[in-house]
């Protein structure tokens, strides 16, 4: 069989992405501070572009500074006619040999060693006044392990046992709980089981108490330790013993709030029991929480919505995003032409980049102008009445609404933030799924989760609701929802069920 080659002509249709559109898109989807973040990076890579300074307000241009002086020395001294009309004797400027021969060399640096110390009386003082007061310097708070450390540090610890130590500080959660075995503990140091047993124990010493635990029943168990220690009076230490008898032997009852059966087990009646109830309710069930250095995370919204006469009003915010134009220097070199090849290609290179930079940015700001106008049409109710109006809403509906794809909706929406007077929300709380109703339209199921949590909010605490009688409740009202779904919310709003929620006292 021969081969032979051969033209063929082939016309397809294919989705080709330019750089100028994957710009586009890149930053479509990028948050207000990266944004801010892209946009330095850009403006120190190219040099052609250049921030627009904005002048405060308040502030005097320098031609019109120098036009009110002028006014002001005109009016204030009398004029000489001869002086006025004799032209100004021009000043040449000094040559650069005259300019150097002015500085005195040796006696600018006369007064520093060459060790870098100053001598005599010029040398320049050190004053306190100039440095930032300590009350005024923010500094982080120590971490959980910082202070498990440091206790290690003030402890007379074998030398043997320092490394084990900070390697069972190390394995601790953020909540303060120990999360390797003794088995791994061993692998990973080489050390002896009885070497880290010992450790673990010096380590559960320190504050906080509970530190170093494998579950919670023993973070529990050893404050209630620490408290019988700390008690001075018999009748304390009595109740703590109780406490301790209840978590370390009924741990099961007492998960399953079996109020009568622990009441039996420890001798006493079931009103006595609210006080082991009472201190087992103060003990802390994450020792390192208090050591948790999470700060809170402010967030600068996006798109501001505010009612102005009735109307809502949408505007962007621009604030901290630099203003982008074209070095004129640089656009009349390539006008002019006389520049070398090789510089007239990069800054044309340049320029194309710094024009589809600025395209992409108007570009991505009329988007979210235009998503976020389609959602206060859709969520007015919402914005007027609150969270009982909020209407189902999908990407496919606004994205119907502004004529592009629901792929473009669903950047625009990411890691964005609007101000509403309802409060400040991501914009993807405005885009859920609906719940069938009696009425024949849907029921957002932010809504459906709402009247779920205020039912259980309004129950009896000693016979909680079941979720088939929350299910029971909702399709009386018109809400048709089958008993996992509720089961669903319920969760998802970090409600237990009604066996947890049950109260006797």
């Amino acid at each position: 069989m021969a081969l032979e080659q051969k033209l063929r002509l082939k016309l397809a249709q294919r989705l080709v992405m330019t750089p100028s559109l994957q710009q586009a898109i890149k930053l479509l989807q990028l948050s207000r501070l990266e944004l801010e973040e892209a946009l330095s990076e850009e403006i120190l890579e190219n040099p052609v572009l250049d921030v627009e300074e904005q002048p405060e307000e308040g502030a005097q241009s320098s031609d019109e500074a120098a036009e009110a002086g002028q006014d002001q020395a005109s009016a204030e001294e009398p004029v000489d006619d001869a002086a006025a009309t004799a032209p100004a004797e021009e000043e040449a400027p000094p040559s650069e040999e005259e300019t150097y021969q002015d500085i005195d060399v040796e006696a600018f640096f006369a007064d520093y060693l060459a060790d870098g110390r100053a001598e005599g009386p010029s040398h320049i003082s050190y004053n306190s006044d100039n440095e930032v007061p300590l009350e005024n310097v923010v500094s982080a708070s120590p971490g959980l392990a910082d202070h498990l450390l440091w206790q290690l540090r003030m402890f007379d610890c074998p030398p043997n046992l320092i490394k084990i130590c900070e390697f069972v500080i190390g394995n601790l959660d953020e909540d303060g709980f120990l999360r390797a075995t003794d088995v791994e503990i061993v692998a990973a140091t080489g050390a002896a089981a009885e070497e880290v047993a010992q450790a673990v124990t010096i380590v559960r010493s320190f504050d906080p108490p509970g530190t170093a635990s494998r579950s919670l029943q023993e973070c529990l168990v050893a404050q209630i330790d620490q408290l019988a220690v700390e008690a001075a009076e018999d009748e304390d230490a009595d109740l703590l013993q109780r406490v301790r008898l209840v978590i370390d032997e009924h741990w099961d009852d007492l998960l399953h709030q079996r109020w009568e059966k622990l009441a039996v087990s420890i001798g006493c009646e079931v009103e006595e029991f609210r006080s082991v109830l009472d201190v087992i309710h103060r003990l802390e069930p994450k020792p390192g929480r208090a050591f948790n250095q999470d700060r809170n995370q402010y967030i600068e919204p996006d798109v501001y919505v505010r009612k102005v006469d009735g109307e809502y009003t949408i505007t962007l915010n621009d604030d901290g995003l630099p203003k982008l134009r074209i070095n004129s220097r640089y656009a009349r070199m390539l006008e002019g032409g006389a520049v070398d090849p090789q510089v007239g290609n990069y800054l044309r290179e340049k320029m194309r980049n710094a024009m589809w930079l600025m395209k992409s940015i108007d570009q991505r700001q009329r988007t979210i102008f235009k998503v976020a106008n389609s959602i206060v049409s859709f969520q007015r109710e919402f914005l007027d009445r609150g969270i009982e109006q909020l209407r189902p809403m999908v990407l496919r509906q606004v994205a119907e609404d502004i004529g592009m794809h629901e792929s473009t909706i669903s950047r625009v929406v990411s890691n964005k933030y609007m101000y509403t007077p309802r409060g400040l929300f991501p914009m993807k709380f405005f885009f859920h799924s609906g719940v069938d109703s009696a009425r024949g339209e849907n029921v957002s199921s932010l809504v459906v989760k709402e009247r779920i949590r205020k039912v259980i909010e309004a129950e009896d605490p000693a016979r909680p609701l079941s979720d088939s009688k929350i299910m029971r409740t909702l399709q009386r009202e018109g809400i048709r929802l089958a008993r996992r779904t509720v089961a669903k919310y319920r969760e998802e709003l970090f409600i237990p069920s009604s066996d947890k929620r049950k109260k006797v006292f």
